[in-house]
């Protein structure tokens, strides 16, 4: 047994990096290990030590990725989750062929094969927590690229050369950052240092946590972060330099004095989840605080109407565009539109009316709270509508004069990835950001107290589940080990910046339709 032990420990030394805190690139901030606010963290397979073991320690000495709870006379098993399940048996520390008394089995979770839905799947849902915990891509065997929806992002994959082009591009060369004003006026130049910022989610859609837990993890990033259309609470202040407002068509809490605040002002023209209906908030989550930030009614449904009645042109448009110009001489002025089948002329009138942003929002996204009539029926998928729009303001000649922000369904590095080579600039984010906090996808939060989870919920116990501090840091270490992935990728396509990679749909394979014998590359 002492031999045995010696062995073990000698494997123990080499821990892998998904268990260790990181430096990043330069200008990014550290990764912080930021483990589940929950006991038990779900996990994919459930060991199980049976009355025979001899409590010898020997699985606590040879697993290398904290399984086990160290320095316990008996083996607990509080990380389950970490656990890299079947794969395992390949190596020395495989505990359960190692035990000297065959007292550990293993077995897929019940609990587990429940989760999800054929977008978000239950791998898709633990790789993204296991991310927001370590800063980096899960080691278990999860599926942290796809997910099972049967289409869209779930059927392109990238094909990267084999000719290792990429080889000798290193991370720190590989720039991530994206211009946000490509217009050539005299408004700022802003460049954010990654290709994504953090979409609208109102002040009563969630929590004032999980705002100030977005808006944090945005400023500590470089990104932005968009209050969405439910007003700009007094505690998002102190981060006025990251943040986007928004100007939709129920005017919440719009006044002069927030659009002077921020450097980048959205205009909300249509979701993409719910196109043709405009923004809801029901009774049950119009707290007094919500009610006091909207100047509404406590327990009034509130809904917005679906078009701006002020603009039925792209004159009137341009009128609006003005207004927030000269209300605020340096901000920049981004739309948000759906994806309906003239989307092409749409992003051509935004650029004409003076946008320096025009951010396409698919039908895949949108909360829990959106109906599935309008999600599944209406509007058209981003992977369809994003390379119409790039290809039609080419042939404009301005494609290089306004940038194309992605969103609605994006879940991913991959999906961003695949995003940006049909042509968009970079991607806004939102749900990834519910699902790094813990969310299970249970499709309640049009309820105030329906979130058990404490995210999408205006009930003041619930929202007490989340801390500041780890919401923000979940966030953080999700979106780093996104760019450690884009680098990655970029890295395997051979490119130096993630601008060379728009449009680039020629590294892009639809699996349904490919020729692998003539496909020269790997996909993934």
């Amino acid at each position: 047994m002492k031999a045995t032990k010696a062995k073990a420990t000698k494997t123990k030394a080499a821990t892998p990096k998904a268990v260790r805190s990181r430096k990043t690139t330069s200008g990014m901030p550290a990764v912080k290990r930021t483990a589940s606010r929950f006991r038990n963290a779900l996990s994919k397979h459930r060991l199980t030590i049976s009355p025979a073991c001899t409590n010898c320690g020997l699985c606590i000495e040879l697993c290398p990725h904290g399984v086990y709870a160290k320095g316990a006379k008996k083996p607990r098993i509080p990380n389950e989750h970490l656990c890299l399940g079947p794969g395992c048996q390949v190596n020395d520390f495989f505990c359960i062929g190692r035990c000297p008394v065959s007292a550990m089995s293993m077995r897929p979770n019940p609990s587990f094969q429940l989760l999800g839905d054929k977008r978000w799947t239950a791998d898709l849902l633990a790789s993204t927590w296991h991310m927001a915990e370590t800063g980096h891509i899960p080691h278990q065997d999860l599926n942290y690229r796809t997910g099972d929806s049967g289409g869209g992002f779930d059927k392109l994959r990238l094909v990267f050369p084999k000719t290792g082009r990429g080889a000798k591009i290193k991370e720190k060369d590989i720039s991530l950052s994206i211009e946000l004003n490509r217009s050539g006026d005299n408004r700022p130049r802003v460049n954010i240092p990654v290709p994504f910022y953090l979409g609208g989610m109102s002040f009563g859609s969630v929590s004032i946590v999980s705002m100030l837990s977005r808006v944090r993890a945005a400023t500590t990033l470089k990104t932005f972060c968009c209050t969405g259309e439910g007003g700009y609470p007094d505690d998002l202040k102190p981060y006025d330099d990251n943040v986007i407002t928004q100007v939709a068509t129920g005017l919440f809490g719009v006044r002069e004095e927030t659009i002077q605040r921020v450097r980048i002002v959205e205009f909300k023209y249509a979701q993409g989840a719910k196109p043709g209906l405009g923004g809801h908030l029901l009774g049950d989550k119009v707290t007094p605080a919500v009610a006091r930030m909207r100047e509404a009614v406590t327990g009034s449904a509130l809904f917005s109407p679906f078009p701006f009645h002020s603009v039925y042109s792209v004159e009137d448009h341009k009128k609006h565009v003005d207004w927030i110009k000269a209300i605020n001489p340096r901000a920049l002025v981004s739309v948000k539109v759906s994806t309906p089948t003239d989307v092409d002329m749409v992003a051509v009138g935004s650029f004409y009316a003076g946008a320096h942003i025009i951010q396409l929002d698919g039908s895949y996204g949108g909360t829990g709270a959106a109906p599935d009539i309008a999600k599944k029926n209406i509007a058209m998928p981003i992977e369809y509508a994003v390379p119409k729009v790039h290809k039609f303001l080419k042939e404009e000649g301005i494609r290089d004069h306004i940038t194309v922000i992605a969103s609605g369904g994006i879940r991913n590095a991959y999906d961003a990835a695949k995003i940006i080579a049909l042509g968009a600039d970079g991607v806004c984010l939102g749900t990834a950001d519910m699902v790094a906090l813990e969310c299970l996808r249970c499709h309640h939060c049009e309820s105030g107290r329906g979130c058990a989870r404490g995210i999408a919920t205006t009930d003041e116990e619930l929202t007490k589940l989340i801390n500041v501090e780890y919401g923000t840091q979940r966030i953080v270490n999700m979106y780093l080990a996104w760019c450690e992935q884009l680098r990655y990728i970029l890295g395997r396509l051979g490119m130096k910046s993630i601008n060379e990679l728009v449009g680039r749909t020629d590294v892009l394979v639809h699996i349904d339709y490919m020729n692998k014998e003539g496909i020269d590359g790997e996909i993934a």
